[in-house]
């Protein structure tokens, strides 16, 4: 595996940098029901201090980009740090730092047509969230009836 300077994290950490925002396909499940594999997001270049609560952002993190929801802030103002938790997980990930984090998912498309994303899950998508936190079968189910 490689670290969190693979050249990917870093091309894609570059690309937003210097042009604003970069368009990436998703292909794990720990952010079910908001973001499905298969998903195309736009992310798009912000500051850890310009990240609110429930923003999903975009962070590299052992040579892998991550998608996941801001819980919450930590650190200082010379050292701001994000926690972030994937929609399916129950487990907060390790702070993001500034060096880690790509930018915020401005856009999501599934299937060619715009998802919204919400800063909170409706009811529903909470009732989900939950049921796949400890269901690996159930989440498999709800992505093949939903695909």
């Amino acid at each position: 595996m490689e670290g969190p300077n693979s050249p990917a994290c870093n091309l894609a950490g570059e690309v937003v940098r210097n042009f604003g925002g970069l368009q990436l396909r998703v292909t794990g499940a720990s952010m079910v029901p908001t973001i499905r594999p298969g998903d195309l997001v736009t992310v798009e270049k912000a500051a850890v201090t310009e990240i609110s609560q429930g923003d999903v952002v975009v962070f590299a993190r052992d040579g892998r980009l991550v998608a996941h929801r801001v819980v919450a802030h930590a650190g200082d103002l010379r050292d701001p740090l994000l926690i972030t938790r994937g929609d399916r997980m129950t487990r907060d990930d390790s702070p993001v730092s500034a060096a880690e984090l790509v930018g915020r998912v401005a856009r999501i498309e599934r299937r060619g047509r715009r998802v919204q994303i919400r800063a909170r899950l409706s009811a529903t998508q909470q009732a989900l969230a939950r049921l796949f936190r400890i269901s690996d079968r159930a989440t498999g189910l709800y992505l093949r009836l939903s695909a």
